[in-house]
């Protein structure tokens, strides 16, 4: 199963708030089969605890370690914002990155898109993207 399918992609999302975004990263989990649905709930709950705001309009949102049961396949989701969604301290993020790990893959996953988002140009490719495709382009190593 491919960690990023152009079904895991929303663009021109308009969220009023962090909980809504989380919400839909983590449905797309769902809705492709990589998680159960309370996969979302232990998502809402890692924010809680810490935010989950990378800097650079980048969030990757994840779930607990009790979230771990939940996980039965590698994937991501990506969730672009063009308009930005406020996730606190005046953090505004247009590009969620929802992850889930089976076993410690998370990790793996983790650096690879560290590595892509740690360049600014690559986050504001993200946030531009008028495609599906360009997106994919981008995160390509992950898969």
């Amino acid at each position: 199963m491919s960690i990023l399918k152009k079904e895991n992609i929303f663009l021109n999302q308009k969220v009023s708030n962090k909980e809504e975004a989380i919400k839909i990263a983590g449905q797309i989990l769902v809705d492709q089969g990589y998680v159960k649905e309370e996969y979302i709930t232990e998502m809402l709950k890692r924010e809680e605890l810490t935010s989950t705001y990378m800097g650079n309009y980048l969030a990757i949102p994840h779930g607990t370690e009790e979230g771990k049961a939940a996980v039965l396949h590698s994937g991501l989701s990506v969730v672009q914002v063009p308009e930005g969604v406020d996730f606190g301290n005046g953090n505004i993020v247009k590009i969620l990155i929802g992850i889930a790990g089976k076993d410690n893959e998370h990790l793996d996953i983790l650096s690879k898109i560290a590595i892509v988002c740690s360049e600014v140009e690559n986050v504001e490719k993200l946030v531009n993207a008028q495609s599906v495709e360009e997106i994919l382009q981008l995160l390509g190593e992950v898969n």
